[in-house]
């Protein structure tokens, strides 16, 4: 027998179809040992050891392996060809060298790109052995995250109270947030007027021409500045006569996109489907590691962690085949496509994501898969075939507009575009972010010479805009092109940003949280080389030449460490006021914008001699008075555009009914908007989909005005209110909450849609019946499954040994990953439980809040966290201590029997007279 371990449960079941009985096919469920989140996992002084620990949710499945191997002929590794699947088989390995287990044995590594019978028979006969380089380069890797990580984060929560953690590419892609949001608030809009001529052919045929000269000089988009000189050209062409010129077309091709890449998969599933990168990846994962097509499981797509744009032979001429029967043989080209990889650094050490087999059309497992795995099948199928499909053919025509005026030649030209053989366009057409589309109408037939007609002429008045905020897509797509980060932390990387609330994602676009400004804005000051875009992209570098065998990786390490524990140091003595100065310049375009009347933004509003300052307090950054404790005027980061007024809130408008202002403001969760002020102001938070950078006073006015009624229950002529909850905007019928959908407003439901969720809620099963005991809401970003259950006393979401207890008000049917991760998040840090790792004699260590204070637990045995002792803090080998300490003040085996059958006696409601003096006799000899 030979035992094949995999990463997956469902990757060894596709695989152990394919090896037949002479095989046993195992999962590790991913990695199984990690640096211990403690000082000293990675020990510089000592030549950077590294001590793992191995999980302990792994720790069973290791034993069933390691039994497994104890009976096996042959180990082979089969984990997935990248560093990550690398790094889990070597740890596997180290793992089974300590039980003892691969005396004498056979140990071998095969890799494959595809989970298809003919890839996975052919790499069991190419085996190879564990490739020291790549596992040195995941060493150096999680080595470098964790000096950074575990050193760089204690000096955040010193200087930032409120802050989180920072990591090597985390902080670096952050950055790249906040810096394009600086952009945006410096930026100062110029004014610019566009002239349009709306003319006619002398065969009636209307087109448009723009102005793009005057008097032998170009005129470029910005050149016309006021409205003054636009109405002066304006007038000008009002009274021309116009005449063709020149036309001229010219033949131009559109060849198709390379296939997909990890970071280009995950921008096109953005642009086209709406997924989030992290859950591209998720399905991308179940369509490799295989679907049942008709009692076959087979794997749909190449592995999908990759930046390699090249593809296989055989994968190619299976292309042009499939193109060739379903459109024909004039979109097959007369040679195969072959691409390069443009990413910086990019190693293509693996294919291109493409289908493994092109002849596979989506219509033809659309029945077989899920609605959005047959979505991202079909994105990946198209955009794998168009790329060795024909060019297209286009022909783009111009036309010279000659307008004379009083002497006076004013210069317009008009520009079409016709597809004269679409080619690839037939199949797949790469989605664009933030551009306007190129192509543009056809010109009508025209000649120089021929004299036009005028309509009417347009002047149109522009102001240019800033960059775009980024969204998931193109942050992805920047961070590829700085050559930061990997195709398997893209995701990864998103998701802490947004989980350690450093961002929001509002209407897809990315917008950095004023803790994730402070935190990049200390780091810019104190740590400025380790945000450096060009530093973090020559690290990977680094990192890419120790995989190639080019470099070792301590090498790597010393020269990192010597600096950065250089900076570190330099933190050690560092000011309150320093980090505040710090701050207050680089954040001032943020936290202090310019007046309009040109006064000083950082004079404070209530006093009027303060100087406003960025402070720190429990729950972060605020804005403060230096004036303070006479004068005690506060107010948030994010209200700097309110000028300082109203306590920093942004004045909507006044109410019409107490004559109040309605201000919008911004608190610890987010905007909301609130009515007057007094002690307790009526509030209400701004639920999707409104935005609060585009709230207006009449939807401040609703919101305010919630709970509403809606409409009137048909049977019970009860009222049907909407109103806004914990979890969102809801419509309520007596004791039945049924949730709106996330794109509805909850100002403008209407009574129908009331009436109808709250009769499907009415007339559905019980909230937890037999058929939906479990539901499934999709992958953590930790990895592991979120589901939602019932429990005795109701329902909550579960993740890994976590639970989160559903409000009263939320609707488990409705509720969404999103929702859940965040109860998850506040469960976790709440710290009611968390598991320290394995005591010596075995069994799990957790620490729990409990009625009476934090303790540590071991079993039956509980110690009491002693004065010094923190849940958040505590170690692993602390916590062995207190529980060793407790079992020896009531060491197991050395109670007498006396006092055992006294106690069960007790419990049994029979303690005799000589059970009593039992006790008190053990009592006294524990004592002597």
């Amino acid at each position: 027998m030979n035992l094949v371990i995999v990463e997956s449960p469902s990757k060894a079941k596709t695989i152990n179809k394919y090896l037949g009985r002479n095989y046993e096919v195992m999962a590790s469920f991913g990695h199984v040992r990690d640096l211990p989140a403690k000082d000293g996992s990675v020990d510089p002084e000592d030549d950077f050891k590294m001590l793992w620990e191995v999980d302990s949710k792994a720790a069973k499945r290791l034993s069933d392996i390691a039994n497994a191997a104890k009976n096996a002929e042959k180990i082979i590794l089969a984990t997935d060809p990248d560093r990550e699947g690398e790094a889990i088989s070597w740890h596997v390995l180290e793992v089974l060298k300590t039980k003892r287990v691969l005396k004498g044995k056979s140990v071998e590594r095969v890799v494959f790109n595809a989970i298809t019978k003919a890839a996975i028979l052919d790499a069991m006969k190419n085996p190879r052995q564990i490739d020291e380089a790549l596992v040195d380069s995941y060493l150096a890797r999680r080595a470098l995250d964790y000096l950074v990580g575990f050193n760089l984060s204690p000096v955040l929560w010193r200087k930032l109270p409120g802050a989180r953690s920072a990591g090597r590419v985390q902080s670096v892609a952050l950055r790249l947030v906040c810096d394009r949001e600086l952009e945006i608030e410096s930026f100062v809009p110029q004014e610019y007027w566009s002239l349009v001529a709306h003319l006619k052919t002398k065969a009636g045929a209307p087109f448009l021409a723009r102005l793009v000269g005057a008097d032998g000089k170009r005129i470029a988009r910005l050149d016309i500045g006021s409205g003054s000189e636009a109405e002066a050209f304006k007038r000008a062409l009002e009274n021309a006569r116009f005449t063709v010129a020149r036309v001229e077309a010219r033949p131009a091709k559109r060849h198709p996109a390379a296939p997909f890449t990890t970071s280009t998969l995950e921008q096109e599933a953005s642009r086209k489907l709406g997924f989030a990168p992290a859950r591209t990846m998720v399905i991308a994962q179940r369509l490799y590691e295989g679907a049942d097509l008709g009692g076959e499981t087979v794997g749909l797509i190449t592995y999908m962690r990759t930046d390699g744009v090249d593809v296989a032979p055989e994968a190619i001429a299976a292309a042009r085949r499939v193109i060739e029967k379903e459109y024909g043989p004039r979109y097959v080209p007369d040679a195969p496509r072959r691409y390069t990889a443009k990413a910086k650094n990019a190693q293509e050490a693996h294919e291109a994501i493409r289908p493994t087999d092109m002849s596979l059309l989506p219509a033809n497992v659309r029945r077989h898969l899920e609605r959005d795995e047959a979505r991202l099948y079909e994105l990946i199928w198209t955009r794998a075939v168009a790329s060795q499909m024909e060019s297209a053919d286009l022909e783009r025509t111009t036309a010279d507009i000659v307008a004379e005026a009083g002497g006076r030649k004013i210069d317009l030209r008009a520009t079409g575009q016709v597809i004269r053989f679409d080619g690839f366009l037939k199949l797949y057409q790469e989605g664009k972010d933030d551009e306007e589309d190129e192509d543009s109408l056809r010109l009508p037939p025209m000649a120089a010479g021929d004299p036009l007609t005028k309509e009417k002429i347009d002047a149109t008045q522009h102001f240019t805009e800033p960059p775009p905020r980024f969204t998931e897509a193109t942050l992805v797509k920047r961070m590829e092109e700085l050559g930061i980060g990997r195709p398997s932390t893209y995701a990864s990387t998103l998701a802490v940003l947004k989980d350690r609330k450093y961002v929001r994602l509002e209407n897809k676009r990315l917008f950095p949280e004023d803790k994730g400004r402070v935190v990049t804005a200390f780091l810019e000051s104190f740590f400025t080389r380790y945000v450096g875009y060009d530093f973090t992209a020559g690290l990977e570098e680094q990192l890419d030449n120790v995989s190639n065998h080019e470099i070792d990786w301590k090498e790597v390490l010393r020269h990192f460490w010597a600096d950065f524990s250089s900076a570190l140091a330099a933190t050690k003595d560092l000011r309150t006021a320093q980090v505040l100065d710090s701050l207050n310049e680089l954040l001032a375009p943020h936290i202090f914008p310019p007046k309009e009347d040109g006064s000083n933004p950082r004079t404070c509003p209530s006093c009027g001699t303060g100087q406003l300052s960025l402070k720190l307090g429990k729950y972060g950054a605020f804005i403060g008075c230096s004036n303070y404790p006479e004068c005690t005027y506060t107010r948030t980061l994010a209200n700097g555009e309110g000028n300082g007024e109203g306590n920093g809130a942004k004045v909507l408008g006044i109410d019409p009914d107490t004559g109040e202002e309605i201000t919008l403001r911004h608190g610890r969760f987010g905007a909301y908007v609130q009515l007057g002020e007094g002690e307790k102001p009526k509030r209400s938070s701004i639920p999707k989909p409104l935005s609060a950078d585009e709230l207006t006073f009449e939807q401040a006015l609703g919101l305010l005005s919630l709970p509403r009624q809606v409409a009137v229950h048909p049977e019970t002529k009860q009222p049907i209110v909407a109103a806004i909850g914990r979890f969102g905007p809801y419509v309520q019928h007596g004791k039945t909450y049924a949730n709106i959908g996330k794109d509805e407003n909850i100002l403008e439901i209407g009574g129908n849609r009331a009436v109808d969720l709250i009769v499907a809620k009415e007339t559905s099963p019980r909230r937890f019946g037999k058929e939906s005991a479990s539901r499934e809401l999709g992958e953590h970003p930790e990895g592991g499954m979120v589901t939602i259950k019932s429990g005795r006393y109701g329902p909550y979401v579960n993740w890994g040994k976590i639970n989160a207890t559903l409000p009263r008000d939320a609707d488990p049917a409705n509720v969404t990953l999103e929702e859940a991760l965040g109860l998850l998040t506040a469960k976790r840090e709440s710290g009611a439980e968390r598991v320290l790792g394995e005591h010596p004699d075995g069994g799990e260590i957790l620490v729990r809040n409990g009625r009476y204070g934090p303790y540590v637990s071991l079993g039956k045995v509980n110690a009491t966290l002693k004065d010094g002792f923190t849940p958040e803090t505590l170690t692993l080998e602390e916590a062995i201590r207190l529980i060793d300490d407790k079992k020896g003040a009531a060491p197991k085996g050395k109670r007498g029997p006396a006092k055992g059958k006294a106690k069960s006696a007790a419990r049994a409601g029979k303690a005799a007279p000589a059970a009593k003096a039992a006790t008190k006799s053990a009592r006294k000899a524990k004592r002597a």
